[in-house]
């Protein structure tokens, strides 16, 4: 009996996440929350929900596996979206642009937040989401700094917000930019947030612009596994120097190398080797999509909103600050 009640709880709750995760999908369908997209829906409805009638207690372990598991998976199925072969090939010359746009947003936003006393945690989260690829980068980053699932909620969801905003006004001021459509979509490739917002940006300029956009934003994602040992690399390091915390073990990130497994088996092996359907493509890219909302939502009920004004603010304030001087900064080096 005990078992079983374990399993109703962990299939309930994985149930419960793919439900809000549907109402999300929704309620992104109605106008206004369009721009904003189902993840960001999802996690405003999964926040709202804690707030109204509490954490779900009795659904907590299925849950907890929506917001690790499922998240890692998502992240290993986004691999998929990499075309290792593309980047190298055509975008070798973007590449190094990328590197200097995620240097500048991580460590310009490490910098403001120090200045003006913001939330360590949340701001090096929103750093990476802004320098790399949105909730996906937070989401690979959280587990190596040992982040609080509330703090990578509030980051994701600051990160799908503002990307969204920026996206938007992107599309309102290209018609009065001196920008060729391939020197506009570069633009929204190497500064904008998310590869959705890449696309809802570049897409009006024609295919031209939107092919060179995801490439440039695909190089950004091509360096999150760099990254993310850089990352795993400097924690020991700082801790090694601490006699106190000289035992404490960093877990390797194993899903990366699953994320990087899957770059290139889409990149090198299946279409080449194994002839796969664009369809099949198309639905693991989707089921990623959906897999990841549902860590979100998992995540979103952990956001007691009495918290997010004290913490998330100042944070928030210095990711926009960052994002616009990225933004004037690429203009002029596209």
């Amino acid at each position: 009996m005990k078992n079983a009640k374990f399993d109703i709880n962990r299939i309930g709750g994985i149930a419960f996440t793919f439900l809000i995760a549907s109402l999300g999908f929704l309620l992104a369908k109605l106008p206004g929350f369009d721009q904003i997209g189902q993840l960001a829906s999802a996690i405003i409805i999964a926040v709202f929900y804690r707030q109204l009638c509490g954490y779900p207690e009795f659904f907590r372990l299925g849950i907890a596996f929506s917001s690790q598991k499922l998240l890692r998976f998502a992240i290993v199925l986004f691999g998929l979206k990499l075309n290792i072969a593309t980047v190298i090939q055509d975008g070798a010359g973007l590449l190094l642009r990328d590197i200097g746009v995620i240097t500048f947003a991580i460590l310009t936003t490490v910098w403001l937040a120090r200045l003006v006393k913001a939330d360590k945690n949340i701001s090096l989260l929103l750093g990476v989401g802004t320098g790399v690829c949105g909730a996906a980068a937070i989401a690979a980053i959280a587990p190596i700094i040992k982040s609080k699932e509330e703090d990578t909620a509030i980051s994701v969801g600051i990160i799908a917000l503002f990307g969204t905003v920026f996206a938007i006004t992107y599309t309102i001021l290209r018609p009065f930019l001196p920008l060729t459509p391939t020197e506009y979509g570069i633009w929204s490739g190497i500064s904008l947030h998310e590869v959705a917002h890449v696309a809802l940006a570049s897409a009006p300029a024609g295919k031209e612009a939107l092919a060179i956009g995801l490439l440039a934003k695909l190089g950004r994602v091509f360096l999150l596994l760099p990254l993310c040992l850089l990352f795993i690399y400097i924690i020991k390091r700082k801790k090694g120097r601490d006699e106190q915390d000289a035992q404490t073990k960093i877990a390797f990130p194993w899903f990366l190398i699953g994320f990087m497994v899957m770059s290139i088996l889409g990149s090198f092996v299946l279409g080449d080797i194994i002839h796969v359907s664009s369809s099949f493509i198309n639905g693991a890219s989707h089921l990623s999509t959906w897999c990841l909302t549902a860590a979100m939502v998992g995540l979103g009920l952990n956001v007691n909103i009495r918290d997010l004004r004290a913490k998330a603010l100042k944070p928030a304030i210095v990711m926009v600050i960052v994002s616009i001087c990225l933004t004037v900064l690429t203009y002029f080096i596209v």
